[in-house]
């Protein structure tokens, strides 16, 4: 596995001044507006070159060339409202709900109708097609959830836990038998198909507009209102984070190739970017309407949002010369498992001597603790680190990768009273910073485990561990006196409800009081 640097301060200068994340936003310029025949309710790209279009408007399915924009083929045998058209995973069949109540799968090329399952007794307004390519998953106003086995075009499963209408559903990529839906009940649920029960589930405070399942699926992300939620499937459904920086409903997630970009769109009008990672906004879209659909291509080159203005909009990015070169050079290396790969030979130098001196020189670059860490000298990587007067973030960094390594007590275990002393330091300057307090008890306790009462024979780090003693109480009472400050504003603004609220009602009765007067 390739060695990566920390970068911790770079990193940090990058996110502060958000160019690199707008400069690659920006370039999907020259947008093309299509007026569709009814509000835009679904946008897919189709998985396979040259990744088509599948617009779900009104009572069509339309179908846009990936090249050139232009419609290729519609699919109009519909006779009611058509919803959620969806490609299968390698693009030769689509499926679709409608108002009548069935679901539909067509040939993509043919526009034939392949099969139609019946059982639903209210319009199907989700569809989808399992990773197995054999099954469908479908979500109705009739509160149920059906997957339909396509050769015997019969219901395997049926699940009626929902209390409201199913709008939406995905499938788990790296698990067949695992689905979720979300419903207007204010809930997501997680069936396992081989037990034909719900093994987990989530509740929101609002009507679930849109999931969907991160790579890997031990994340996943929920619109209801305003928010976007995510939570850890692994966890039961543990609550990760909100990100609440609409103004109206989500209405449609999406994300890009890599995994690490989440777009939302919403009715206000915006389609905002955040990164996974930090759970931060990166960049923001503004549209004309409000946005009903986001959808980004396989290869991050195509962006379509369909709007309730019967509108989508399609941009498009340049790649770059670089992007393609080294899109050319990473299919230009045998796969792992072909006969290809096997063959290679002792002359064979992977990426080329050019890459070769670009990895030489990246190496050379590496920072001094970055260099140790690539050797599994932990105890020096720290020594390095809190040298030359780094700052906290890249300390930080260093002890969270030693964290991850397991190599925590390695590092600060067999010391001096010198080396001991600028640890304590770090600790007592940055223990009271909240994105830094986690990591800083981790590394105290392990200190105290490692060295119980030796530390305390040294005169110095009797001192620091007495200032740090101090620190924390400080902090603690400081939290305290917070918390008790909030309950009494807590307790004011409840004074404040309660007399607003009858003063509201002296004065609706002395109106009626008023009325009533006037009319005799």
């Amino acid at each position: 596995m390739e060695f990566k640097a920390l970068g911790a301060t770079k990193k940090a200068r990058s996110v502060k001044r958000g160019l690199p994340e707008a400069g690659v936003w920006k370039k999907f310029q020259s947008p093309v507006l299509v007026k569709e025949y009814g509000m835009i309710t679904s946008l897919e790209f189709s998985p396979v070159k040259p990744h088509d279009l599948l617009v779900t408007a009104s009572m069509r399915l339309q179908l846009y060339n990936g090249r050139t924009s232009q419609l290729k083929r519609s699919i109009s045998r519909f006779t009611g409202t058509a919803h959620s058209g969806s490609f299968r995973s390698d693009g030769k069949l689509i499926v679709a709900g409608d108002d009548t109540n069935l679901v539909q799968v067509f040939d993509s090329s043919s526009r034939a109708i392949l099969r139609t399952f019946k059982g639903h007794t209210d319009p199907v307004h989700i569809t989808r097609f399992l990773p197995n390519k054999v099954h469908v998953m479908s979500g109705s106003d009739d509160k149920t959830v059906r997957i339909w086995d396509i050769p015997s075009q019969a219901a395997v499963n049926q699940f009626e836990e929902h209390t409201d209408y199913v709008r939406s559903g995905c499938a788990f990529s790296d698990n067949p038998n695992l689905v979720a839906t979300g419903s207007y009940d204010h809930t997501v649920k997680l069936w396992d198909l081989r037990a034909n029960i719900c093994t987990t589930t989530i509740e929101i405070d609002d009507p679930v507009e849109d999931i969907l399942v991160f790579p890997g699926g031990s994340i996943i992300a929920v619109a209801g209102g305003p928010n976007v939620h995510l939570y850890d499937t692994l966890m039961g459904g543990k609550h990760l984070t909100t990100m609440g920086n609409h103004e109206k409903t989500v209405t449609s997630l999406c994300m890009d190739n890599t995994g690490g970009r989440l777009l939302a769109g919403s009715l206000d009008h915006h389609v905002k970017i955040y990164d996974v990672q930090s759970f931060k906004m990166m960049y923001n879209m503004s549209y004309p309407a409000p946005v009903l659909s986001v959808a980004l291509s396989p290869d991050n080159t195509k962006l379509a949002v369909g709007m309730a203005s019967g509108v989508f909009s399609l941009r498009k990015r340049q790649v770059s010369a670089k992007e393609q070169a080294e899109v050319q050079v990473t299919k230009s290396q045998p796969t792992y498992g072909t006969r290809a790969y096997f063959q290679r030979g002792s002359a064979y130098k992977g990426a080329g001597d050019e890459d070769l001196r670009i990895e030489h020189k990246r190496r050379k670059g590496l920072a001094d603790y970055d260099q140790f860490l690539r050797k599994f000298e932990h105890s020096k990587a720290l020594d390095a680190v809190l040298s030359n007067n780094r700052n906290g973030m890249t300390v930080v960094s260093l002890l969270q990768e030693l964290l991850h390594r397991g190599a925590l007590t390695s590092a600060l275990a067999g010391r001096d009273e010198l080396s001991l002393d600028a640890i304590v330091r770090f600790i007592i300057k940055f223990v009271d910073q909240p994105r830094y307090t986690a990591v800083l008890v981790k590394v105290t306790e392990t200190l105290l485990d490692i060295y119980d009462d030796l530390l305390l024979q040294s005169g110095r780090i009797a001192d620091l561990l007495i200032r740090l003693r101090t620190k924390v109480r400080v902090e603690l009472r400081l939290q305290q006196e917070i918390a008790m400050l909030m309950g009494s504003m807590d307790m004011l603004m409840a004074v404040c409800e309660i007399s607003h609220a009858r003063s509201t009602a002296t004065a609706t009765v002395a109106e009626e009081e008023a009325e009533v007067a006037q009319a005799k």
